[in-house]
């Protein structure tokens, strides 16, 4: 694949004008207002089968309208004292796994915190967390996208960034963690899941969001076909007359909106031939970043991004700064 989108010198400084609805910050302190009115009810049961140099749990919190989310912690055996933690979210499809695939940073000799991504995991691996969505919520195209985008209050993403400052809380809530070293990570869905919580909580002293997804929503669904973008416009190719309450919806959950808003030190990364989230969308919520920043630039790569190389950088920026 050919690089299709603005040239690199462009993208460096591609900072879009913000469409914003005027009670977005309001939108999101009820929303949240409302789930902390449940208990977190955060509870972690050894996690089987055993391994020799890890503890793992199997974790429940209660996230968005006090339903259970499911998710994995993990941390080094034998380590003294509390540890920072890497909260992590998961890419679209994909649910938690097992405990085993989530061995890296720990590894490292970091907390983690893996959530599972409510209503996903029948892609690239398994989840165990239903979405139980507050009511029905009209038409939607196959997947996640349009689920309730006719209202910003049924939109399916107000419950997954809810669960996601949820999971922060549940990390912090562990006797193992320091809650003064949090850092908030994910690739794709995941990074964008990422930049909502380093947003929408002031706990996370870093955000590492790779290649994310759910950004910039206007301008990704009017230069690329592909899914899991591809959704949202063919729900606009049908539901003719909804377009621009689509794009309303979708405001109060874009990654640009709520980078404006980002204190924590970042670490973006961006494939320039990525067709799945296009560099300028990822550019427009990295240029819009409140905090402290810098991105890592793979040029001849797709959605695949960095890979291992970004793993590098992560355990790097992890040393540095937490």
């Amino acid at each position: 694949m050919a690089r299709f989108d603005f040239a690199p010198e462009k993208l460096a400084v591609y900072r879009p004008e913000r469409e914003e609805p005027g009670d977005f910050d309001a939108f999101w302190a009820e929303t949240l207002g409302e789930a902390r009115e449940f208990p977190l009810n955060a509870t972690f049961e050894p996690a089987e089968p055993a391994l020799e140099l890890v503890d793992a749990y199997d974790v429940t919190f209660h996230g968005w309208g006090g339903q259970p989310i499911k998710g994995w912690f993990v941390v080094p055996r034998g380590s003294d004292g509390r540890l920072p933690c890497v909260v992590n979210y998961i890419g679209y499809g994909g649910g938690r796994g097992f405990h085993f695939d989530h061995t890296l940073y720990p590894s490292a000799g970091y907390a983690t915190l893996v959530m599972d991504t409510r209503g996903q995991g029948t892609g690239w691996s398994h989840g165990a967390t239903p979405d139980n969505a507050p009511r029905g919520a009209g038409p939607q195209v196959s997947g996640f996208m349009t689920r309730g985008i006719q209202d910003p209050y049924d939109y399916y993403y107000r419950r997954v960034y809810t669960d996601a400052v949820r999971a922060i809380e549940a990390a912090v809530s562990h006797p193992r963690v320091d809650a003064s070293r949090i850092a908030v990570a994910g690739s794709s869905q995941g990074g964008g899941i990422t930049i909502a919580a380093a947003a929408l909580s002031d706990v996370p002293k870093l955000a590492m969001p790779d290649v994310p997804f759910l950004c910039h929503f206007r301008r990704a669904t009017e230069i690329v076909d592909s899914m899991p973008y591809g959704e949202i416009t063919a729900y606009c190719h049908t539901q003719r007359d909804h377009i621009d309450q689509v794009f309303r919806t979708l405001s109060y959950f874009d990654g640009v909106n709520l980078a404006a808003r980002a204190k924590a030190r970042a670490l973006f990364s961006v494939g320039l031939m990525d067709t799945t989230c296009p560099p300028s969308t990822v550019y427009a919520a990295y240029n819009h970043w409140a905090g402290e920043k810098e991105i890592r630039v793979y040029p001849f790569n797709n959605h695949e991004g960095g890979g291992s190389f970004q793993f590098r950088e992560k355990l790097a920026f992890l040393r540095q700064w937490l």
